[in-house]
């Protein structure tokens, strides 16, 4: 087996963020959007030790448990994304460790209140490129060797 070979993942998948703590929470697939988006509340911008360091807690129903907890960057971003409404909200992006279909990949995502939508993670096509082949019929393949 070639080691580069592309992995089958279907419209919604189990994914980790190891570096936030967070494990089997499901997420959807969107080759409609460009960024992904990971659900959080309280995001505010902290100045510690005279540096600014973006702080938020993560919301998810399924996992109570993660709802609590507060994680902070030092390197972030800020950057105006189209949202599913179709309007540009300014929304602040981080770097971090996301596991999907089997595979470990450094990327990033945005932070939003996501209250309205079905699931707290999308999966833009962004990160997905070049690494997966999606299959719309199918869900939590945990990434099939295709």
């Amino acid at each position: 087996m070639r080691e580069n070979k592309m992995k089958l993942i279907g419209r919604r998948e189990y994914v980790d963020f190891p570096e936030l703590n967070i494990f089997k929470v499901e997420a959807k697939i969107d080759t409609g959007a460009y960024t992904s988006a990971l659900h959080c509340k309280d995001i505010n911008v902290k100045k510690i030790n005279g540096k600014d360091i973006l702080c938020f807690k993560l919301l998810d129903e399924t996992h109570p448990e993660y709802n609590e907890q507060e994680h902070c960057f030092e390197d972030f971003i800020q950057k105006h994304i189209k949202s599913s409404s179709g309007e540009k909200e300014l929304r602040y992006i981080i770097k971090t460790l996301l596991v999907i279909g089997g595979k470990r990949i450094r990327t990033t995502v945005s932070l939003t209140d996501r209250a309205n939508m079905r699931y707290p993670i999308l999966i833009g096509r962004k990160m997905i490129k070049n690494k997966f082949i999606i299959d719309v019929a199918q869900i939590h393949t945990e990434g099939i060797l295709y």
